[in-house]
């Protein structure tokens, strides 16, 4: 099997991410950003928001993607995040499903075993 297969992006951790255009927008306190990623499979929202803090210079609780598309049968993924220059504000602006999509998978808990005590 080919180096890398099962791994998302290739095994590689960097997008080949291009900025479009960013908008400022002083009155909320953001940057609009719309972006380009030149991909074999679409990235995670996850991916996209580690990027995109990366090139920004900005804290991943900074970063909301808004929305990720890849038009069938090419490798072109667009879509469109804000960057906020305090977290809170982000909070209080996003909507609920936005701040929904854009929280880190979570790790599987593992069950906790109750141990019996023995009888004697």
């Amino acid at each position: 099997m080919g180096r890398g297969l099962h791994q998302p992006h290739g095994g590689r951790d960097k997008l080949k991410t291009e900025l479009k255009a960013i908008t400022k927008n002083p009155l909320i306190g953001r940057r609009e950003i719309t972006f380009e990623i030149k991909e074999p499979s679409t990235p995670s929202r996850a991916a996209v928001r580690r990027d995109i803090a990366v090139l920004t210079k900005a804290d991943l609780d900074q970063v909301w993607v808004r929305s990720i598309s890849t038009k069938t049968g090419t490798r072109r993924t667009v879509g469109v995040v804000h960057v906020y220059d305090d977290p809170k504000k982000a909070l209080q602006v996003e909507p609920t499903y936005i701040i929904e999509r854009n929280k880190m998978p979570e790790q599987p808990v593992e069950q906790a075993q109750t141990e019996v005590p023995e009888e004697q």
